[in-house]
């Protein structure tokens, strides 16, 4: 995959972009990640990429002409690829898992991180999606960009040199993850659960199953509305109804 950021601040992804996980993908040419200033691109003497906005308002917006030429730049080097270019913004869809798994399809993505009050409203006509880490403001999209390309790089194949992890993830099965231990098996007076160490698979399948479906039950029950659960998830709900109503 081949990733290029557009950011008024180069230097925020230094440390996201080099250590754990991105940083052996990009060591070992699972992925190739260029940020880029577009503050290089402006046109104007004083190098300003922001302008007061046209009727008035507060604050200051982003010019066009930067971004437009970034792009350019960026098609020029790579005008055989079909490019998705994520704006990272409070008005766009939510980011979540199944956006992950979508954009890892790709073959090369392009973040546009913005600052100031906002964008001028043609840049928009640049992007293929808008997207927001959620219902709340950031200073700058930089911060969404690099939880954006984590969640997505980690499932890219080979990245975690365990392609299963990212496919038992919560969220990646519409489940939260259920409960796990390591040794020892007991630590002050906790011990791991009996089935876990008892070399059953068959029980200790269904006991992740049940608690996954527990864990989602009491922590985020919204999950299950949207979930088409099979006849055994069916009954494991069942069940965890009944022992929290016995409680």
């Amino acid at each position: 995959m081949k990733i290029d950021v557009l950011t008024l601040f180069p230097r925020m992804f230094q440390g996201p972009l080099t250590e754990s996980i991105i940083g052996k993908a990009i060591d070992r040419d699972l992925l190739k990640v260029d940020v880029v200033n577009f503050r290089d691109y402006t046109d104007n003497k004083h190098l300003n990429v922001d302008d007061y906005p046209y009727g008035g308002g507060a604050g200051m917006l982003l010019k066009a002409q930067p971004i437009f030429d970034a792009i350019d730049a960026i098609n020029e080097k790579a005008p055989e690829t079909k490019k998705r270019v994520i704006l990272l913004d409070p008005a766009g869809i939510p980011f979540t898992q199944s956006v992950a798994e979508e954009l890892a399809e790709e073959e090369h993505l392009v973040f546009i991180c913005g600052h100031y009050e906002g964008y001028d409203e043609r840049i928009r006509t640049l992007v293929t999606d808008e997207i927001s880490l959620g219902d709340y403001v950031l200073t700058g999209g930089e911060l969404g960009a690099m939880v954006m390309i984590d969640a997505t790089v980690r499932l890219l194949p080979e990245v975690l040199g365990n392609d299963q992890s990212a496919k038992t993830d919560s969220h990646s099965t519409g489940l939260l993850e259920h409960p796990q231990y390591t040794r020892p098996a007991e630590y002050r007076g906790m011990k791991v659960p009996d089935v876990l160490i008892s070399g059953n698979h068959k029980k200790i399948k269904e006991w992740q199953d049940k608690e996954s479906i527990r864990r989602t039950f009491e922590r985020r029950p919204d999950m299950l509305d949207n979930l088409a659960l099979s006849n055994e998830q069916k009954k494991y709900l069942g069940e965890i109804e009944k022992e929290k109503e016995s409680l």
